[in-house]
């Protein structure tokens, strides 16, 4: 089975500047699949060069294995901070470890943290009408199961709303 460590290495080498590394996964069968993104956007062609920048590195004579470099999914749960700071402003789902779902605009990412801002209506005391509230969640990266990107063709005002 191929080298899963080596492998990351030598993707760390080969990224450009505004690149990142998302998540690197082995097969039993030696299928490589490689994720990467960039802060300025990944195209198919940037994935092709990737890939044969990157097969070319590794060394099929000892080992037979079929390489896969993508960019994740949009529908696909972010997996390192970067992709957080990378979806800033953009609408969010949060599912939290305790099966909560939160969505609103993701605010900020921290090291150990995101915030997101959330508007919406709710019940509030003395008001027979629902009122319009906006709040901040923040919540820690080893708390949550899930972030996804919440697809809409809606741009958010500057209060958060789409």
């Amino acid at each position: 089975m191929t080298d899963k460590k080596k492998i990351k290495e030598l993707v760390r080498e080969l990224l450009k500047e505004d690149m990142f590394l998302v998540e690197i996964d082995v097969s039993a069968s030696n299928v490589i699949r490689v994720y990467i993104d960039s802060f300025k956007g990944l195209t198919i062609e940037d994935c092709a060069l990737f890939h044969n920048q990157l097969e070319q590195k590794l060394d099929r004579s000892n080992e037979d294995f079929e390489l896969q470099v993508s960019s994740p999914g949009l529908s696909e749960s972010f997996r390192v901070r970067e992709q957080f700071l990378k979806n800033r402003g953009r609408c969010v789902e949060v599912l939290t470890n305790e099966g909560e779902k939160v969505t609103g605009v993701l605010k900020s990412a921290g090291d150990d943290n995101f915030i997101i801002v959330y508007s919406g209506k709710e019940k509030v005391e003395g008001q027979k009408k629902k009122q319009p509230v906006v709040k901040e969640f923040a919540f820690d990266y080893n708390k949550i199961k899930s972030v996804k990107v919440v697809v809409t063709f809606k741009k958010p005002t500057r209060d958060g709303k789409y």
